[in-house]
């Protein structure tokens, strides 16, 4: 006999933002298809709960009440001066920026200039381009196949940044990649990154997640990194989700490692309502090092949550958490 699962408020109103944003969303006839196959995912499933092992701790039918406004466009007025402010000490690092704001690119208060080796789009164009037959990262629901959090990822998703290291690429300068929260209204930000490390290259790449003062403080943000570590490459990962009020922060990252390939991630959370961070990362080739580190800083109600699965799908490698 089956049992039909009730919705809850915030689940019903998921399902009906999508119909509702759909038709505003960046993407081609393919991507859409591949947003709607999305969404049916998530409406079999619906949000993870303390019943699903993987999420019993932080179960998200109980925690995210309703559904916030999605957001769609970036007329927040944002300068570059609130931009520093809202950094804090990231300002003063030495970087290539690209600068998201409420999940729309903002090219004026970007810097990639000189940026040798380093390709740095944003997401929400290509996905408009996108051929009759998507890539895998560019609109698909990633990591593992029944996670709720990855498939309205790839429904919702706005914009984000891709990027691509060029083979034996040493890239001097870190390239910051900002996510900024802003407006008095609450709003659901979806942002997807397309990170891929030619073979032999060496980079950093800053994420950052943060919120001008005086914004609404309450928001949704749900964010996912594909990240493809060539062979003989070194890639460095670091992100700070710095936030206030009751702010939901859902995030994945997903790292493929190819042979003789060395990833260091780290990750920093704090003032969050809810984090769940995810990190999903699987070895595709031999003598590889995985080096994955974080702190958390939370206080009152706060709860923040890290999420580990790694994949030693091949032999000779060495991971350390």
């Amino acid at each position: 006999m089956n049992v039909a699962v009730m919705k809850t408020k915030a689940e019903q109103g998921l399902s009906e933002a999508f119909e509702a944003a759909l038709p505003k969303l960046p993407g081609s006839d393919a991507v859409r298809e591949a947003r709607v196959a999305a969404i049916g995912r998530f409406t079999a499933s619906g949000l993870p709960h303390r019943r699903v092992e993987e999420w019993k701790y932080t179960d998200l039918r109980v925690a995210i009440k309703e559904t916030l406004p999605v957001s769609l466009d970036d007329t927040a007025k944002v300068t570059t001066g609130d931009l520093i402010v809202a950094l804090g000490p990231l300002a003063h690092i030495d970087a290539h920026r690209i600068t998201f704001v409420n999940g729309r690119c903002r090219a004026d208060l970007s810097d990639l200039g000189g940026a040798e080796g380093l390709e740095v789009k944003p997401l929400g164009g290509a996905l408009t381009a996108a051929p009759a037959k998507v890539g895998a990262g560019l609109a698909a629901v990633t990591g593992p196949a029944n996670d709720a959090v990855s498939a309205l990822n790839t429904a919702f998703m706005s914009d984000g940044a891709i990027v691509r290291i060029a083979t034996n690429a040493k890239v001097a300068k870190p390239l910051l990649i900002v996510f900024v929260r802003a407006g008095t209204e609450a709003h659901f930000v979806t942002v997807r990154n397309i990170i891929s490390a030619g073979e032999g290259s060496e980079a950093t790449i800053l994420e950052a997640h943060i919120v001008l003062p005086g914004s609404s403080k309450d928001a949704q943000t749900n964010a996912l990194s594909e990240v493809t570590v060539g062979k003989g490459a070194t890639l460095t990962h670091i992100k700070v989700a710095s936030d206030e009020g009751k702010a939901v922060h859902l995030a994945n990252w997903n790292v493929a490692m190819a042979a003789d390939c060395s990833y260091r991630g780290f990750q920093y959370t704090a003032g969050t309502g809810l984090a769940r961070s995810q990190i999903f990362a699987t070895y595709q080739g031999e003598n590889t090092k995985l080096d994955l580190s974080g702190a958390y800083l939370a206080r009152g109600g706060e709860h923040i949550d890290t999420t580990l699965v790694v994949d030693h799908a091949v032999p000779h490698c060495e991971s350390r958490e």
